[in-house]
Parts: structure tokens; sequence; C-alpha cells
């Protein structure tokens, strides 16, 4: 049986759309959330959805404790206190992916604009709160929620994932070719983030003039590019 992975914030969409994936892919997932009952009940959509999954739902502490892989997948207003309140069930060794975007809609802006963050990016703080030997990786900020909560869409794009440790990158890389049509790609050490997490702007604004729902392909790569 693999080993679990813990979602905290999967009662959003795309902690939520990722959750479906993985459970699709036969992996065991547990849905945090600051409220447990509604972590419960997104476990129970999930199984809904996909039968059979192994999903359960638990307040936020109790849930990042059960894994050495935590997904942390919430607005960039939630990000510093959600990470304080984990603060005691992240242990050393923990890898911790990072999909937080610091969108300008935090405080009422434009989702097309990103805040300026004073350690360089939203993985780069998330760094800085964790507690020491937790390892922070930055990635899937190009891939539609919509997308992942849509079993039957087929992915043909790139993730993007950022790190300084390359065996967390590695682990990072695993979790997302399980998402069959996602294909990591190593974007460099975490300071990486400050350009990567831009892109979900971008990505957005595109979104808007064109009326569609687009990801990122870099070219020029063969099928498996992780090195």
């Amino acid at each position: 049986m693999p080993s679990p992975i813990t979602i905290v914030g999967a009662t959003g969409d795309l902690g939520f759309g990722l959750a479906l994936r993985l459970a699709k892919a036969g992996v065991p997932v547990v849905i945090g959330s600051r409220d447990a009952g509604r972590a419960a009940e997104a476990a129970d959509r999930v199984r809904e959805l996909v039968p059979g999954a192994e999903v359960s739902g638990l307040a936020n502490p109790d849930a990042a404790a059960q894994s050495d892989l935590v997904v942390l997948s919430v607005p960039f207003a939630s990000q510093a206190p959600t990470l304080r309140s984990l603060r005691d069930a992240l242990r050393a060794g923990t890898v911790l992916l990072d999909v937080t975007v610091p969108l300008a809609a935090a405080v009422g802006g434009r989702p097309t604009r990103v805040l300026s963050v004073w350690q360089g990016s939203a993985a780069q703080q998330a760094q800085e709160l964790v507690p020491a030997g937790v390892t922070v990786v930055s990635a899937l900020h190009t891939v539609a929620a919509r997308h992942l909560a849509d079993l039957d869409h087929a992915f043909d794009e790139d993730a993007l994932v950022a790190g300084d440790d390359r065996d967390a990158k590695r682990r990072v890389a695993e979790l997302i070719r399980l998402v069959p049509g996602l294909r990591p790609v190593d974007a460099g050490r975490l300071e990486m983030a400050r350009i990567t997490e831009t892109l979900t702007a971008l990505t957005i604004g595109i979104n808007i003039r064109n009326k569609v729902t687009a990801g990122f392909k870099i070219t020029g790569l063969p099928n498996d590019a992780w090195q």
C-alpha cells in the first residue's frame, strides 16, 4: 500500500482536484481543513466520485501528522497562519509541497497581479515558517483546478518544480506523474519560485482574454524530462 499523502486545504478547488487524482491513482489521501467536519465532508465527496478510495478527513494538524509528504493548498492570506498552526505536526524529514501563489486577490486586487513577498516568493516564505528539517518544494502553479477535478480530462502539459533538495523534488515529481499527462520539469532552486508563481497570474490573464483554461508546455524536452 502506498504511503498516504496529506493535502491541507483540500476543501478548496485545487486541493480537492488533486485529492481526486491521487485517490484515482490508488494513493491513500488525508484531507486537512481548519474544520474537521468540512474535511470529512470533502473525503465523502472523493469517495462518491472515486468508489473504493482510501481517504479520510481531519483537522489540519492531525492531517499533517499522518504523512511525510504534505501538500499545502491554501490562499496566500491563509498560508502563514496555517503553517504556524502546523508547527507541532510537521516532523523533520517531511516534504512540504507548497502550491501557494501570492495573487493580489488576497488583498482585494486583481488575480492577474501578484504581491511582493519579502522573502522573494510564497514558497520561500513557507520555508522560513516551517520547522527545521522540513523541506519546501514549489510546484503545480499552472495546473488548472477544474481540469484536476475533471477525471475525464486528458492532460498534456508540464508542471514546473522548484526546490533546493533534489530528493525532495524527485518525490514531488513522482507524485505529479501520478496524474496522467502531467510532466514534471525541474525548474531549479527554490528561489525560482518567485518566477514560477507569477505564471499563475499570467495564465489567468491568458484564460480571461481567450476564454480558455490553458496550461504550460515546455518545448524541446524529452518525454521524461526529469534528470
